[in-house]
């Protein structure tokens, strides 16, 4: 049993536990401000569009209820496409909302490594590499003019 704690202390440790973790939290974060983006932004302009009609009752009856003195004797059998439609719009909008989002990490990441770009802080271990591929290149210079 203390083996298996040993494990799990070096486990949570390095980082693996802890990445996860904010993983989570930051998706949950997430997931509550695309939830409101579509349900929020985007779903009125598209149901005025429509001339407000929910797409959350729309279905195709294949079968109508036969109902006979106030008791239910036939179910109703019916395709309810109206939430296929609303998943298909939220999937849409949330998809486009992540794809912005890595667009705009991948941008910032970019310009972080740009050595060159002094307008962002370049991280310590692409500055030492950068140094690092200088000096290799001066080595190299030196070597091929003897």
């Amino acid at each position: 049993m203390k083996n298996i704690i040993q494990e799990f202390k070096e486990f949570a440790i390095k980082g693996n536990m802890i990445d996860i973790a904010i993983g989570v939290i930051i998706g949950a974060a997430f997931n509550k401000v695309v939830d409101v983006l579509v349900k929020q932004v985007f779903m009125p302009p598209l149901a005025m569009l429509t001339d407000g009609v929910s797409w959350e009752n729309k279905r195709i009856i294949l079968r109508e209820a036969i109902i006979e003195n106030g008791t239910n004797q036939v179910d109703e059998i019916a395709i309810g496409y109206g939430k296929l439609v609303e998943a298909t719009v939220d999937f849409l909008i949330i998809s486009a909302t992540v794809f912005l989002v890595v667009k705009l990490m991948n941008t910032l990441r970019k310009k972080a490594d740009d050595t060159a770009d002094k307008t962002v802080a370049t991280p310590k271990n692409i500055e030492l590499l950068n140094k690092v591929a200088d000096l290799l290149e001066q080595q190299n210079e030196l070597l091929r003019k003897k």
